[in-house]
Parts: structure tokens; C-alpha cells; sequence
């Protein structure tokens, strides 16, 4: 029996990053789904990768031999006390559309210098592996919070998230060159990473 990955999301656009960034391991990587996994696990940890973790485990539970993947990731803004953090989807209501909460954001922010504006997206990856044991890994980008909502190429919060050094948003960047720089590219390469060693 083939091996393969399933990564606990519902999440279209984040299946689109995962599978482009995890395309050479060889093996099938599917939703939950596409998997026919229909289950809401309570994420009630305290940082993203206790979340992740929660949710590769539980979901590795409804599943045989296969490798199950979840992530945890979220926007932290210093000057808000790292807010949004782990309740980043949560963040002013699940139901609400992330212009309202981009454009809520931008306002809390509304005359603060770009030195103070610094912020982070986190996303902490979590493996739990057929034989029981799990691994979790952690990827971050540095930026600030923009000053408007510019892009299309992202989702969430990435038409605010500005990274000076490349002069646009998370939202502004090819594909390619996001999933090269984005918190979701560089866990994922840690965690392929210790998925090939131990194949």
C-alpha cells in the first residue's frame, strides 16, 4: 500500500502552497477532504505548534499508514501585543472577511511609524507519522504592517503584510517567489527536510 500525505485543511489556497513546496517527495498529498475526513478538532493549545500538533494527531487517528500534516499559522503585530497570534482565523469573528479585518487592523494602526508597524507570520508544521511519533517544526517571515490593503495573489492577511525589502505585500509577490520567502514555505522545507531522513 502506497504511502501518502494528507494535510489537515480544508484550506484550497493553502493546498495549492503545500503541494507546489512539497511536490518532489513522490507521494500522493491529499486533503481531508479529498481524503473523506470530516472532523472539526478543538485546536486549544496555547502557541501554533501545540495546534498543529493537536491537529496532526487526532487526525493521524482516523488514518492507516499514511503521514498526516498540520499546520498553525497566524500574523503577530508587536505593537498590538503580538495580536492576532494563535487567533489569527478567529480574529474578530470567524465569519468575518479579511478586508474587514485587514481594513480594522490598518485603522488600529492608523498614524503608528513604520519602526513600530514590525510583524511576523508564524506557521508552526506538525507531522504524525504511522509508527506514532510526531514532529513539529516552525517558519517565520518578517515584515511590517502596510499601510493600505494592496494585491491579489494572497489570502488572509497578506495584502497587508508589507515586506520593505521587496517594496510590495505577502500579496504583491509571484507564487513562486511567496512560497520561496512565506512562513508556510519554510516549515514545510524544514519539515520535508526530516520527512527525508527518515524515508
Amino acid at each position: 500500500m502506497e504511502q501518502k500525505i494528507i494535510f489537515a485543511t480544508g484550506n484550497e489556497n493553502k493546498m495549492k502552497e503545500i503541494r507546489m513546496i512539497l511536490a518532489d517527495l513522490g507521494m500522493p498529498i491529499l486533503s481531508m477532504k479529498e481524503e473523506g475526513i470530516n472532523v472539526d478538532v478543538v485546536e486549544d493549545g496555547t502557541t501554533f505548534e501545540e495546534n498543529a500538533l493537536i491537529k496532526a494527531t487526532e487526525i493521524a487517528k482516523l488514518t492507516e499508514n499514511c503521514i498526516v500534516l498540520a499546520d498553525d499559522s497566524g500574523l503577530e503585530i508587536d505593537y498590538l501585543n503580538k495580536e492576532p497570534g494563535i487567533y489569527s482565523a478567529r480574529y474578530l469573528g470567524v465569519d468575518t472577511s479579511y478586508d474587514v479585518k485587514n481594513s480594522i487592523i490598518l485603522d488600529r494602526l492608523a498614524g503608528v511609524p513604520d519602526e513600530k508597524r514590525t510583524a511576523r507570520f508564524v506557521c508552526a508544521v506538525a507531522a504524525a507519522f504511522p509508527d506514532g511519533t510526531s514532529e513539529v517544526v516552525r517558519g517565520t517571515i518578517e515584515g511590517i504592517i502596510g499601510h493600505g490593503i494592496a494585491g491579489e495573489n494572497g489570502f488572509g492577511y497578506d495584502p497587508i503584510f508589507y515586506l520593505p525589502e521587496y517594496g510590495c505585500t505577502t500579496a504583491e509577490l509571484e507564487p513562486e517567489k511567496k512560497n520561496e520567502l512565506s512562513h508556510r514555505g519554510n516549515a514545510l522545507r524544514a519539515m520535508r527536510a526530516i520527512m527525508e531522513k527518515r524515508a
